[in-house]
């Protein structure tokens, strides 16, 4: 019993931090400011409370902490927006980390003159990384484009796996034991071998939990997810992170076509909350820990002030690095988007001319084998037009140029890889403070700056009213598909019972009223006086009205208790599925 005071002040504390993390979340939207910055901020005020400092082993972030807050990312970024940026994806999170760890290395490498290269390179891997949680927070708010929250989700997802594999081995190198192959080598083996174990674990455990009819289990397998994916990553010696990145992009891809609504709906709000609470609590400890750090430095002969400076220079560094990279990338990425649209021109003028060639002959024109082809030619054209439409519908200018520039703050993975160094590494306290420094300050300057910046460029985001057509369009098209199930005469239900032509019509009726609300949004616009007039509108409000009097109803019968509960909570259950859909109908652009 004499560890129980111990785990009552861990307890309490975990109580303060939970609430602080919701207070935040719910104050940065009034303030218009990312819950990170407010919580390290808060942090660091908590880290002079007597006994609210608490230290927290970077295993704990590295394993315990950054596989589920990378999957429940890598779930919600589209593979396909994903793969059309891939090269502007690849290009910052492989290649500008290594250019700027070795840069950011070599000064640090002539600052300090016990420090050998390959561990300046070590702690400039850690200061690489990119967090874009407080970018993409405000960038959604803000409007950014879609292409450049593409660009920031996928840059952060995958470039913590090329610094950790760039540590790793700068860190070996220290004791002699790599060359410059060898760290090639071990790079290239990380790489492929989680790609490997990250597709394997997404394939099998989305087959299994697609066979679960139970929306709680398939969650709760779906908790276990990054760690199956990690934890046998890393034990192989390669990339953990960037398996839990593949794993969850296969999930979420896939999980359209193989799980069920409620289990879709389940697993969407249960990882969006354990997201929303480890990424904030990273940040809030993060601010709790650096009084520890600044007093930690007092113990060496290089002062915390002189670290803190360092740390000030190497953001100025950083952020040059990144500038001085953007700008042929940019360049290099508008030139490829001219190139691609080009070829794509050409590739439907080829693509017409063999459709008439095969028209123009019989036995092609007939032949099975020839028409499959064909479909599958047509469908790569078709993909690679639409890649190409949107690419230049986004296209990524110099104000986008510019954002992306500034929003390259630093976290999570800083946080816990710099307390990962070695400790007989020299300076090793010094090196750790200037690494928070790089953090703190990233995300505090540039992140607090960022709103600022985005309204100077003037860059623009999505047309709300565009994206409102377009959906309403697609609903239409959706609607089509639907409505030719009714249409064929000879239909049957699965049992091969006729269906009653009353029965019909109401299908047919519910299945227009997604289509005929989006297209009322659109052709009047969110919140116009006349859309309140409308008649879907006020449909939706007197179902409201119905459902908000069954629902008081049915909390008359839970407090006579003259239904089982099961039974109520079934009712509790319709209800609240009616009140999301009439939600989503009143909302469908999530604008």
């Amino acid at each position: 019993m004499g560890d129980t005071p111990d785990l009552i002040r861990l307890l309490l504390l975990g109580v303060v931090a939970l609430i602080t993390i919701v207070a935040a979340g719910a104050f940065s939207k009034k303030l218009g400011v990312a819950a990170p910055l407010i919580l390290i901020v808060l942090g660091f005020g908590f880290s002079f409370i007597p006994g609210a400092p608490v230290e927290v082993p970077h295993e704990i972030i590295l394993i315990g902490l950054l596989p589920p807050i990378l999957y429940s990312a890598a779930i919600n970024v589209p593979v396909v927006d994903f793969r059309r940026n891939l090269t502007s994806i690849s290009a910052l999170s492989v290649a500008l980390v290594i250019v700027t760890a070795v840069a950011t290395g070599f000064i640090l490498f002539l600052l300090f003159p016990k420090l050998s290269l390959a561990a300046g390179i070590a702690i400039g891997a850690v200061i690489s990384p990119t967090d874009a949680v407080a970018a993409t927070a405000l960038g959604k708010k803000l409007g950014l484009p879609p292409r450049l929250v593409t660009i920031l989700e996928g840059e952060s997802l995958v470039n913590d796996a090329t610094a950790l594999v760039l540590l790793r081995s700068a860190v070996a190198a220290t004791a002699g034991t790599f060359a410059f192959w060898d760290i090639a080598g071990d790079f290239a083996f990380a790489v492929i071998v989680a790609i490997a174990i990250g597709l394997a674990v997404g394939f099998v455990t989305v087959w299994v939990r697609s066979k679960l009819k139970d929306s709680v289990l398939d969650t709760a397998i779906s908790f276990a997810v990054p760690f199956i994916a990690f934890l046998p990553t890393e034990f192989v010696h390669a990339s953990g992170v960037l398996a839990v990145v593949v794993a969850g992009l296969y999930s979420g891809h896939n999980g359209a076509k193989r799980f069920s609504a409620q289990a879709r709906i389940s697993e969407r709000l249960n990882w969006r909350t354990v997201q929303f609470v480890l990424e904030n609590g990273v940040f809030l400890l993060m601010g709790v820990q650096i009084s520890a750090l600044i007093n930690d430095t007092h113990k060496f002969d290089l002062s915390a002030d002189t670290a803190v400076y360092i740390g000030f220079g190497m953001t100025l560094l950083v952020l040059v690095i990144r500038f001085a990279f953007l700008v042929p990338l940019v360049f290099l990425l508008r030139r490829q988007d001219a190139r691609n649209e080009r070829q794509t021109r050409r590739w439907g003028v080829l693509l017409s001319r063999m459709r008439r060639r095969i028209d123009a002959v019989p036995e092609l024109a007939g032949s099975e084998r020839v028409q499959r082809r064909r479909a599958r030619i047509e469908k790569s054209h078709a993909r690679r037009k639409a890649d190409v439409n949107q690419l230049k519908d986004e296209g990524l200018g110099w104000r986008g140029g510019v954002v992306l520039g500034w929003s390259g703050m630093r976290g999570v993975v800083t946080l816990a890889a710099a307390q990962s160094l070695p400790e007989g590494t020299p300076y090793r306290a010094q090196l750790v403070l200037i690494a928070f420094t790089v953090a703190v300050t990233t995300l505090l300057v540039q992140g607090g700056t960022l709103p600022w910046l985005i309204r100077l460029t003037g860059i623009q985001g999505t047309d709300k009213t565009a994206d409102r057509r377009e959906l309403a369009s697609l609903l239409d098209e959706l609607g089509e598909a639907g409505l030719a199930v009714l249409d064929n005469p000879d239909f049957e239900l699965p049992g091969g019972e006729k269906v009653d032509e009353a029965v019909i019509e109401r299908v047919r009726n519910d299945t227009l009223l997604a289509a005929e609300s989006a297209w009322e949004r659109a052709d009047h616009g969110a919140g116009e006086d006349g859309l309140s007039h409308s008649p879907q509108r006020q449909y939706r409000a007197l179902r409201r009205e119905v459902l908000q009097a069954e629902r008081e109803a049915l909390l008359e019968a839970k407090s006579e208790g003259t239904y089982p509960s099961r039974i109520l909570n079934r009712a509790q259950a319709l209800i609240d599925l009616e009140e999301t859909r009439l939600e989503q109908m009143d909302n469908p652009g999530g604008g």
